[in-house]
């Protein structure tokens, strides 16, 4: 199955008040479904169900108090001019979740699970830019709220995901979660 290891964000009202906003640019832009919304500390693709185990296993060796994450600043990968991946940065709790990623690899790694992505920077992605269309509309919004404010929540936990992909969009299903 496919998995993913990540914090759910739980306010959403300014997270579909900004998704609205991006829309609005008209650009070709796939937007995350509200409810989908999370912060990927691990994605790990494809995991044989025999070895699901081994990674609730490292999710519960995590060590973590309750944190504060700040989330501020309207961004894009690889680069404003071109955007593919719409993202919110992350301000408050960048170094703990560094941390958290941190623990989690080197667990994973030891029970030899493969996690994805080398390089982790902590965001919030919003969509991802399928064409040109609006492309220039999108790159001045982002430009305007490269320091603008989003809000903040409490962490308190950190959930396996199940990820199904569906012609309509993926599915997340929490697997297990570790509550600090």
């Amino acid at each position: 199955m496919r998995l993913f290891i990540g914090i759910p964000v739980h306010e959403e009202s300014w997270v579909k008040e900004l998704l609205a906003t991006v829309q609005g640019t008209g650009a070709d832009i796939k937007l995350v479904e509200p409810q989908n919304v999370h912060i990927t500390l691990a994605f790990l693709g494809e995991v044989w169900d025999d070895r699901v185990g081994l990674v609730k296993e490292s999710l519960d060796e995590l060590n973590f108090s309750p944190f504060k994450i700040g989330f501020k600043g309207l961004g894009a990968f690889p680069s404003v001019s071109r955007p593919r991946v719409v993202w919110v940065g992350i301000t408050e709790g960048f170094n703990e979740l560094k941390r958290i990623r941190s623990s989690l690899v080197k667990s994973l790694t030891s029970r030899r699970i493969r996690v994805e992505e080398e390089q982790f920077v902590p965001h919030l992605t919003l969509g991802r830019v399928k064409g040109p269309r609006g492309v220039l509309e999108l790159a001045k919004l982002i430009s305007e709220m490269a320091d603008k404010e989003f809000g903040e929540e409490e962490v308190r936990e950190v959930t396996l995901f199940r990820s199904t992909l569906t012609p309509k969009g993926p599915i997340y299903d929490p697997l297990h979660r570790k509550v600090a």
